[in-house]
């Protein structure tokens, strides 16, 4: 693959490296365009270069295609739609708060009733949002599924590092031509995820994430998440502080 030098045409980076930022987004349909392992492989050696703290590389990665993918999926939507096993199944750690306050829960309430609208799953419609919510256990169609763990021994630091990982997964494949979406939905079933893609007892799982060629056509490809503008999240400190 071709590389730009900075220093030839820094405003060229700039647009590449802004673009591939601001398109990426979480995809919830994806073509059966099947993509290449040496592709994959590219993604995770770009996005090993991710910071870490004391270069610890927390990060661990299982990609699923093919026959082990299509197992995996049968397996989780199989406890998924029975509503006893279901209710067996619980995360080991907790993704979202426990206490939902504005503003978090507004951005949360119109994420969901957007995607809704665009799908025309009415509120209340609780069959075509399981079915909708089972979608996450096919990879939304997708030819990857990544699975990602970090070793039980690991502690907040690590989980932060973990983040800018899984950050720089999506970007890089953003420069392949590639969509992505990080997928929390597969914590609840760590019990069937993690025998399966053959992980150690001393890992956990992090979370999923589908990757593959984005379906122009879906429509629920067309929800635009919205986002605070710069003045609303940042405060810049010029005056001496009392």
């Amino acid at each position: 693959m071709s590389t730009v030098d900075p220093a030839a045409d820094p405003a060229l980076v700039r647009r590449i490296v802004d673009h591939a930022l601001s398109s990426r987004r979480s995809v919830r349909a994806f073509l059966s365009t099947p993509v290449e392992r040496a592709t994959i492989e590219a993604i995770l050696a770009a996005a090993s270069r991710a910071p870490s703290g004391t270069n610890t590389q927390p990060w661990n990665v299982y990609v699923l295609t093919g026959a082990a993918k299509a197992e995996l999926t049968r397996r989780i939507l199989d406890a998924y739609d029975d509503p006893a096993e279901l209710a067996r199944h619980t995360a080991e750690y907790a993704y979202y708060p426990t206490e939902w306050r504005s503003p978090f829960v507004e951005r949360r309430r119109k994420v969901g009733w957007d995607l809704y609208s665009l799908l025309g799953i009415a509120k209340g419609d609780k069959v075509r949002m399981h079915a909708q919510h089972g979608r996450n256990y096919a990879f939304f169609d997708a030819p990857v599924g990544l699975m990602f763990t970090i070793d039980r021994v690991m502690e907040l630091g690590s989980w932060l590092d973990y983040g800018m990982f899984l950050q720089s997964v999506m970007i890089a494949a953003r420069g392949h031509g590639l969509d992505t979406c990080p997928q929390a939905a597969f914590i609840d079933f760590h019990r069937i995820v993690m025998p399966l893609i053959g992980a150690p007892v001393n890992e956990q799982l992090v979370c999923g994430m589908s990757l593959g060629v984005a379906d122009p056509a879906a429509i629920e490809n067309s929800l635009v998440t919205e986002r605070e503008p710069v003045e609303r999240f940042t405060r810049f400190l010029d005056d001496p502080i009392d």
